[in-house]
C-alpha cells in the first residue's frame, strides 16, 4: 500500500509502498477514504511528542472496513466507519466505564503505530472503537471528526456542561477551536472566539461568534469579563498565553478546559492560581472521545444542527499530504485541510 512515512523528527515525509497491515484477533484493517491534517501529527513529527520511528502519521480518517480479525461481532466487510484517535483495548476498568479515551493501554494511529495517511489503517479492539457512520455522512466530514471535532464535543458538553444561555470563550481558532465555536452555537451559547489570525476569526463569525483579536489579550479578556465572564473557556490551541488568558476570562466558579497539547517546555504552563482559588475555578482536560458516546454528537449532525463539512478549507490528495504536514510549521488558512484517498 502507499503510505506517507517519516524516519526521523522533522525530516520531510515521502510517500512509498509499505506491507498492508495485519488483522488480529479482534481488530480490523479499514481502507482508508479521507483523513485529517492535524496539529498534534505535526507535533509528532516535530519531536515534540515522541514516537517511534519510522512513522506513518494520521489519526483522523474515515473508511470502509476491508477485513475483521476472529472474534469480531460489531462489523463486516463493507461498513462504513470511522474512529476514535485513542482507541481503547477494550476490558481494562476505564474501558468498562465507557472511559476508553484515558484508557492506560490505548492504541493511538499515527503515535503509537502506523497511521491513516495511508491506504489502510489497523483498528485494535473493532467492537470497542469502530463507529459506523450514517449513510449521509460523506468521509471528508467523518474524517474531521475523529480528533478536533469530537474532543471539541466531549471539552464542551461533558467537560466543560455548557447549556443553552452560557457564554463560551475559545482561544484559538484552528481545527478544534472552530469545532468549538460551531458546537457551541448548536447549543444555543453565546460564544467569544479569540485568534491573532484575522482570517480564522472571519470563519468563526460566520459560525455565529463574537470575534476578538488576541494582540492585546488583556483587552480581550475585559470585553469578555464586562459580558459576565464566561461559563466555559478553552485553550483550543496549547498556548501557555492563552491558557491563563482563559482562566482570567471565567466568570466565578467557570470551567477552564485544556484541549491544546502543552509540550516541552510549555508543559509547566503558570495558571492565575490566586484567581482558581478565590473564584472556585475548574481546571479540565479534555483528551478525545470514547466510542461510545458519538451517538450524541452523530445524532446532531444527522439534524442538521452539527456540519463538520463546512468547517473545511482544503481538499488534497495523498500526494500532497507531506508538504500538508510540514506546512504546519506556519500559519496556514483556517479550516480543516482533509486527504482525500477516493
Amino acid at each position: 500500500m502507499r503510505a506517507v512515512t517519516y524516519d526521523a523528527y522533522g525530516e520531510t515525509p515521502t510517500i512509498r509502498e509499505r506491507p498492508q497491515p495485519e488483522c488480529p484477533a479482534g481488530a480490523a484493517v479499514v481502507r482508508v477514504r479521507a483523513t485529517g491534517v492535524c496539529r498534534s501529527d505535526w507535533h509528532a513529527w516535530r519531536g515534540h511528542d515522541p514516537v517511534p520511528l519510522p512513522m506513518v502519521p494520521g489519526h483522523e480518517f474515515a473508511g470502509v472496513v476491508e477485513r475483521v480479525g476472529a472474534g469480531v461481532t460489531g462489523a463486516r466487510p463493507g461498513d462504513r466507519v470511522t474512529a476514535p484517535f485513542v482507541c481503547g483495548c477494550g476490558h481494562c476498568p476505564w474501558c468498562a466505564a465507557g472511559d476508553a479515551q484515558v484508557c492506560p493501554d490505548q492504541y493511538q494511529p499515527g503515535f503509537t503505530g502506523p497511521g491513516s495517511f495511508a491506504e489502510f489503517v489497523l483498528v485494535p479492539a473493532a467492537d470497542t472503537n469502530l463507529i459506523h457512520l450514517p449513510d449521509a455522512l460523506g468521509f471528508d466530514a467523518a474524517a474531521a471528526l475523529g480528533c478536533r471535532f469530537a474532543t471539541a464535543w466531549r471539552a464542551v458538553t461533558d467537560q466543560g456542561r455548557l447549556t443553552a444561555g452560557d457564554t463560551l470563550a475559545v482561544f484559538g481558532c484552528g481545527g478544534l477551536g472552530l469545532s468549538a465555536v460551531m458546537i457551541g452555537r448548536a447549543l444555543d451559547a453565546r460564544v467569544f472566539a479569540i485568534d491573532v489570525s484575522s482570517a480564522a476569526l472571519a470563519r468563526a463569525a460566520a459560525l455565529g461568534a463574537e470575534p476578538l483579536e488576541t494582540s492585546d489579550l488583556d483587552a480581550a479578556i475585559a470585553a469578555i469579563q464586562r459580558s459576565g465572564g464566561a461559563h466555559v473557556s478553552l485553550d483550543a490551541l496549547g498556548s501557555p498565553a492563552l491558557a491563563a488568558a482563559s482562566v482570567r476570562s471565567l466568570r466565578r466558579r467557570g470551567r477552564h478546559i485544556q484541549v491544546g497539547l502543552l509540550l516541552g517546555d510549555d508543559a509547566a504552563t503558570p495558571l492565575p492560581m490566586d484567581v482558581v482559588v478565590a473564584h472556585e475555578l475548574e481546571i479540565l482536560g479534555s483528551h478525545g472521545m470514547a466510542a461510545a458516546d458519538y451517538p450524541a454528537m452523530l445524532a446532531l449532525v444527522a439534524a442538521g444542527r452539527l456540519d463538520p463539512a463546512a468547517l473545511i478549507g482544503r481538499r488534497i490528495s495523498l500526494e500532497d499530504a507531506p508538504a500538508a504536514l510540514a506546512a504546519l510549521d506556519r500559519p496556514g488558512p483556517p479550516g480543516l485541510t482533509v486527504v482525500e484517498l477516493g
